[in-house]
């Protein structure tokens, strides 16, 4: 995952509208790999990956360079690195999953998403639990996102504050 980086490297992870099969994963890594050779920060090149993980979160991970790991991509890097992925996801006919909704996989392990009301009420059901598989993008760095991944448990998320799962 991100194999060419450092554990502290910074990632960025993009939970997308819909699971992409292999074919359509690889055609949006393309894409953004693509552009990733001309990415700056304040004229310094960034050395940076591109992965979709789970066929549900894309990801994009990068550093400056390893004595630099503190000093980051800027916010600037950052807002071309973002256009660069929105652009992507728009010829490929795709969006980013809604941020008030939760991606979880159900009962067939098939991705599915619900609004917060109703993922809540899947809880209170017994339809989905702490063992309930959820699309997690909160890693901020590589070494993050290799530890846990982008599909844990909800009891090990931060759906489990949020849902009150044990």
């Amino acid at each position: 995952m991100l194999d060419s980086l450092p554990d502290a490297a910074r990632v960025w992870l993009f939970p997308l509208d819909r699971t992409l099969d292999s074919d359509a994963a690889d055609a949006l890594r393309r894409s953004v790999a693509d552009w990733l050779p001309s990415w700056t920060s304040h004229g310094r090149p960034v050395q940076a990956e591109a992965e979709v993980l789970a066929g549900r979160a894309f990801a994009v991970g990068a550093v400056i360079s390893e004595a630099d790991l503190n000093a980051g991509v800027s916010g600037c890097g950052i807002d071309s690195m973002e256009r660069a992925v929105s652009a992507a996801l728009d010829a490929h006919g795709l969006a980013l999953a809604s941020p008030l909704a939760v991606t979880f996989r159900d009962a067939d392990g098939a991705w599915q998403t619900a609004p917060r009301p109703a993922f809540r009420r899947l809880t209170k059901s017994g339809e989905a639990g702490p063992q309930t598989p959820v699309l997690d993008v909160t890693a901020t760095t590589v070494g993050g996102l290799r530890a846990h991944g982008v599909e844990r448990p909800a009891g090990e998320t931060w759906a489990a504050r949020a849902f009150a799962l044990a």
